[in-house]
């Protein structure tokens, strides 16, 4: 009955994850293009002190701007947005897919396969390199420099 219970609270946290609510208030919750995209038409278009034109045309050019960038966004995201949404889906799966069954058995099995190299490396270090460099080691032991300042 607790192993029911357990499965049944599983299936529920896995059919959670991909059909969870998303807020349509904030879009942006992790902040991602908070520098990119916020670009308003004083960011774009600017009069300087002694060049300005009409009330009227600085006015209709800041609502057409606004407007159009608005609409725009709106239509290219209704056209775009879902078979770009597919494509970066099948993207980040692919990516997905190549790190689990490709990138890390590659590395696992190399890992497992060093270790082999790496012991018998280790073994003809010390067998033949260790002698070597302690029989150095004490003939430099020996050595002393001594600093002389002559008049």
């Amino acid at each position: 009955m607790a192993e029911e219970h357990s499965e049944l609270e599983e299936r529920i946290i896995i059919k959670d994850q991909h059909t969870k609510e998303i807020d349509l208030v904030n879009r942006d919750p992790k902040h991602i293009n908070e520098d990119v995209v916020k670009v308003d038409f004083e960011d774009v278009i600017a009069e300087p002190v002694g060049t300005y034109s009409f009330d009227g045309v600085w006015k209709g050019s800041y609502t057409t701007f606004t407007v159009s960038k608005y609409w725009c966004y709106r239509l290219l995201s209704a056209l775009l947005g879902i078979p770009l949404a597919v494509l970066w889906g099948f993207l980040f799966a692919l990516i997905s897919f190549c790190h689990i069954w490709a990138v890390v058995p590659c590395i696992k099995s190399y890992l497992i396969e060093i270790q082999c190299v790496s012991r018998i490396y280790s073994l003809c270090i010390h067998t033949f390199c260790d002698p070597l460099f302690e029989a150095l080691a004490r003939v430099c032991s020996n050595v002393r420099v001594v600093l002389r300042k002559e008049p």
